[in-house]
């Protein structure tokens, strides 16, 4: 049952509520805050279950920034994305700046390896500060549509933050934007648990999978 209410929050533009109303047409009565809490704890888990599956990130990134409204405040989330789609790492943060940048690299470079491809915006400016190897072989890219691969995926999580009208706090725009992230994976086939599946089965099957393990 947890499982279930946590993909189907993941996966699909439900807010708590909405899984709650879900839950109770199968006679399961569950409270939506007790429905937030299963997402906050468990979501972490999951992702924690599949990553000895997943498959090795490609050798080139491409990497940008948007913003979301948290608390009525701007907050920035980072998302690197390789050449495959494979979503390596996300990081949500209070500031724009190349501090968070960095951090965020050294975030994504614990992920997999390989040579990032940053994106047109110079604020961000690590590839030229960075001190590692990889971020040596980074290059700023500045052509008009060079980073559409991440830029499109910015779009399909904002989609998904637009029923829930608004986030309240910092915690929780963490745990939806990684959780976002490994949903995507997995549809993507990126992990090995559902690789062979059919598109319409794996996330289904991999929470099914990963809830036996947990």
């Amino acid at each position: 049952m947890i499982a279930v209410a946590v993909r189907w929050y993941l996966r699909y533009g439900l807010s708590y509520r909405d899984v709650e109303e879900l839950l109770a047409e199968r006679g399961i009565i569950v409270d939506h805050v007790t429905i937030y809490r299963w997402v906050q704890t468990f979501t972490a888990e999951f992702i924690d279950a599949a990553r000895p599956a997943r498959h090795a990130t490609g050798d080139r990134w491409f990497i940008d920034e948007t913003y979301v409204k948290v608390a009525g405040h701007w907050t920035y989330l980072y998302r690197a994305v390789d050449q495959h789609g494979q979503v390596i790492d996300v990081l949500v943060s209070t500031r724009r700046d190349a501090t968070a940048a960095r951090a965020f690299f050294a975030r994504a470079l614990r992920c997999g390896d390989g040579a990032g491809r940053g994106d047109h915006r110079p604020s961000t400016g690590l590839p030229a500060r960075c001190s590692t190897s990889s971020c040596q072989a980074a290059r700023h890219v500045v052509e008009q549509y060079a980073n559409n691969i991440v830029e499109a995926d910015h779009g399909r999580l904002k989609s998904r933050l637009r029923p829930m009208r608004g986030l309240k706090r910092l915690a929780s725009a963490r745990t939806i934007a990684a959780g976002h992230a490994f949903v995507q994976n997995l549809r993507r086939g990126h992990y090995d648990i559902v690789a062979d599946e059919p598109l319409v089965n794996r996330v289904r099957l991999a929470f099914d999978e990963l809830a036996s393990r947990l």
